[in-house]
């Protein structure tokens, strides 16, 4: 396995990419997991599984708000962790904030990094990332590119190709700068009914989203997963992939459904960062 640096020596030397998969709950990522079910996701996570961490938010906005704060999801055990970045502040832990940790200035890891001299681009998936509102603008303005369409939201079966059709457009572009790609996969949040087998999606025979069709949808997203490898393998640069869920939701677990809610399973993410085998282009693996 490929040994993973310290977050301040990949500054500069890596491509940075940070994949949300929205709305993923950590039980059924595992559950998924352990039976087989994402095999690509597996392959890329370190010894194999996922990291069992807590948001710290139950949704979307103000979890990416704390996300690019630096405020990572937390070890779900309590146990103390080497932060990835920071910004300088006074009230930081110091346990957290190792040799390892990379501190910056600015308000966001996204502006830190393109003061470092990153491209930076974002290519959004849930309403907080489609810039049609106020509030839909506050995240992706603060990077360089943005992208987002409803072929890339909730309600297109098809998203996270539509995705990478982008992610695979952008790429080719002729830029020396090293590149922070920040993906928003919108594929596991409501509406998810259509990923199971034999359910057209059509309104008239859409049925209810639940844990069965959530499920469907993260292994529709890691079928997709050797594409996304594939295209950031073509990078001059090794790759540093942090992915992981904003937070979960509910399926009628103790009468609750959706998230904004105080529920362990609204609480509870999927997380792991790697970095991912490097072939230079043109050069034999």
């Amino acid at each position: 396995m490929t040994q993973i640096p310290a977050f301040r020596d990949v500054v500069g030397t890596h491509d940075i990419v940070f994949v949300t998969l929205d709305t993923l709950r950590f039980d059924v990522a595992a559950t998924e997991l352990a039976a087989g079910r994402t095999p690509h996701l597996a392959a890329l996570l370190p010894g194999g599984r996922w990291e069992r961490r807590h948001t710290p938010a139950t949704f979307t906005f103000p979890a990416h708000q704390a996300f690019f704060a630096g405020f990572l999801p937390t070890p779900a055990d309590g146990g103390d962790h080497e932060r990835l970045f920071a910004p300088k502040f006074p009230g930081h832990t110091e346990a957290l904030l190792g040799s390892g940790t990379w501190l910056f200035g600015q308000a966001t890891v996204v502006e830190a990094l393109a003061a470092a001299g990153y491209r930076t681009m974002c290519i959004g998936g849930v309403g907080f990332f489609n810039r049609q509102t106020a509030v839909g603008s506050v995240l992706p303005d603060l990077f360089e590119e943005r992208h987002w369409s409803e072929a890339t939201g909730v309600t297109d079966p098809a998203s996270v190709d539509h995705q990478l059709d982008i992610l695979e457009r952008r790429l080719v572009v002729d830029d020396p700068r090293p590149r922070f790609v920040f993906v928003n996969v919108a594929a596991l949040h409501q509406p998810n009914h259509f990923y199971l087998d034999g359910i057209a999606s059509t309104p008239e025979t859409r049925r209810p989203d639940t844990l069965a069709s959530h499920a469907a949808a993260l292994r529709y997203v890691d079928s997709r997963i050797p594409r996304l490898t594939a295209l950031l393998s073509t990078a001059p640069r090794p790759v540093f992939l942090i992915v992981c869920s904003d937070h979960g939701t509910a399926y009628g677990d103790d009468n609750r459904h959706g998230h904004r809610l105080a529920h362990d399973c609204v609480w509870t993410v999927p997380y792991a960062h790697t970095v991912l085998p490097h072939n230079t282009p043109g050069v034999p693996a």
